[in-house]
């Protein structure tokens, strides 16, 4: 059988792939470009009802099985209009199941979300909200999801370059910017600040070397993921 042209060579060309059908489907569908900004809306609120890991492990399933079947859903619309471009009724009918799958896991998103959220919320108001912090584990798995969320939005909104290979701003640096400042925040050690700056100083002088990013895609990067770590961290550490 014949290789297709568009077979990925290796794993980091398949992980591009996939990257790339997941930013092609945020940038074509409202409805996922509304769940993306749902899940952020999420996070901050664990983050803001000091969330516990197990609860939150909750929430973050039931995002991404609302991602999942949104995704399928895209992915069998294509598949559809490609085999078809008639309004066949059996074309409408397999458009309508796979938009129903997504509707039921909302419903169970929307269920799970208040069942976790329920007790917080209520604790939220009896001890009010000034006494309220997040632990510092908890605030860098959120920085790193934030600003993942906010790479994967400037890239859909920019339309340049692939997902791992170019594009602004830099998702390398941005993460890279997110762990020096967590562990800057967590430890107030200077040396271990100072180690992970190196290493991360190292990931954005290879992107540039690469040519894979411009100086300036790096630059908005790190700024982008030490900025919103930092403000996390100022607002619930």
């Amino acid at each position: 059988m014949r290789d297709s042209p568009y077979r990925p060579r290796n794993s980091l060309e398949s992980a591009n792939h996939a990257v790339e059908g997941l930013i092609t489907a945020v940038r074509s569908e409202r409805h996922l470009r509304f769940h993306l900004f749902a899940a952020v809306v999420v996070i901050l609120l664990s983050l803001y009802l000091h969330v516990s890991l197990q609860d939150f492990l909750i929430l973050a399933v039931a995002m991404m099985l609302v991602f999942y079947a949104e995704l399928m859903n895209t992915a069998l619309e294509v598949v559809v209009d490609l085999v078809t471009v008639e309004r066949h009724p059996l074309a409408k009918m397999a458009k309508d199941i796979s938009a129903g799958a997504v509707l039921v896991t909302a419903i169970l998103a929307i269920i799970m979300g208040y069942i976790t959220f329920a007790p917080y919320l209520r604790r939220c108001f009896e001890v009010g909200i000034e006494q309220i912090r997040v632990e510092d584990e908890h605030l860098t798995i959120a920085a790193l999801l934030l600003t993942m969320a906010a790479v994967l939005y400037l890239k859909v909104r920019t339309g340049r370059g692939r997902p791992l290979r170019g594009g602004m701003p830099s998702g390398h640096a941005a993460v890279a910017a997110s762990v020096w400042a967590a562990a800057t925040l967590m430890s107030r050690s200077p040396l271990l600040s100072g180690m992970v700056a190196i290493l991360g100083v190292l990931v954005a002088i290879s992107r540039v070397t690469l040519r894979i990013h411009t100086r300036v895609e790096v630059l908005l990067g790190g700024l982008l993921g030490a900025l919103i770590t930092l403000l996390l961290f100022q607002l619930l550490g």
